[in-house]
């Protein structure tokens, strides 16, 4: 079953408190996704370490209920 936008939302706020998160369904299918994730913790971190944080978020969700997320993160607006 794929993972609706409100879900994957939910994921990444419930991991990333203080983020801002626009999520955009890339097909229609609930299976490809676009999310801009912003938020202050992400300040002094790597792109890697940033995206990697939003990818544990989804705890294992990537690559099964969800299968393509383009992802860009920022540390604020």
């Amino acid at each position: 079953m794929p993972l609706s936008k409100e879900d994957l939302e939910k994921h990444i706020k419930e991991s990333i408190p203080d983020s801002t998160v626009i999520i955009e369904d890339l097909r229609g299918d609930g299976d490809h996704y676009s999310a801009t994730v912003i938020s202050k913790s992400f300040e002094g971190k790597t792109k890697i370490e940033q995206h990697k944080m939003v990818y544990e978020s989804l705890n294992g969700k990537m690559g099964n209920e969800l299968h393509a997320l383009m992802l860009k993160t920022k540390t604020d607006k």
